[in-house]
């Protein structure tokens, strides 16, 4: 039922994940629940439509479910005192979700290509309940290019990608702890890629999606 969970508030919208089996995970709900998608948009009015919305500079903050699909499939990876990577952050959205799921003792890395987005979406962030979190260094975004991830921080237990890529950066899997998951879109399909305990890759594909490219 993707496409179809609007809400008239922030926590509307969320239980409208929820009810449609979008998103399962109790601890991702709480999460979203307290990071207002309002804050990260540029039209406060259609915050809680279940569509893309564009944020400048040709870049787009994706759809509420896409959100909650790839919260899902990482929440297994995105347990207090781990460390996840956000490649295209973008807005700050999901960074600031992620954040607030692997809390202070955990290490939360945006990397986004475009500055003033950089600049933007801490702005963003300092507006809600992730705010302490940068201010105590455990969630912090940068400028760089995504594709060869942030290695100073590595390595991850989740890596997002929130840009279609043409193919699996190979830094990034490099970055991958074993046992670590990473969620990206690859041309036209969201896959899951898993690294096993001795370092050989599992992957899936779960659907067909539209991202904007990862450059």
């Amino acid at each position: 039922m993707s496409w179809t969970c609007h809400g008239k508030t922030n926590k509307d919208m969320v239980a409208k994940l929820h009810e449609y089996g979008i998103l399962h995970s109790k601890v991702a709900a709480d999460a979203m629940i307290q990071i207002d998608r309002a804050d990260y948009v540029l039209d406060r009015r259609s915050a809680y439509i279940d569509s893309p919305q564009p944020i400048g500079y040709n870049a787009t903050i994706s759809a509420p479910h896409m959100h909650a699909y790839c919260l899902d499939y990482l929440s297994e990876h995105l347990k207090p005192g781990n460390r996840v990577l956000d490649v295209g952050s973008g807005s700050g959205y999901l960074a600031a979700v992620f954040a607030l799921m692997v809390g202070e003792t955990g290490r939360t890395v945006g990397v986004e290509h475009i500055s003033q987005l950089v600049d933007r979406s801490i702005e963003s962030i300092k507006k809600g309940p992730a705010a302490h979190l940068l201010d105590k260094g455990a969630l912090s975004i940068h400028v760089g290019d995504g594709k060869k991830g942030f290695p100073d921080e590595a390595p991850y237990d989740a890596i997002h990608v929130g840009a279609a890529a043409s193919e699996i950066p190979e830094a990034l899997v490099n970055q991958l702890k074993p046992g670590g998951r990473i969620v990206i879109p690859v041309v036209d399909s969201l896959m899951i890629i898993d690294k096993l305990a001795d370092g050989t890759l599992k992957q899936k594909s779960v659907m067909d999606v539209r991202y904007v490219p990862l450059v």
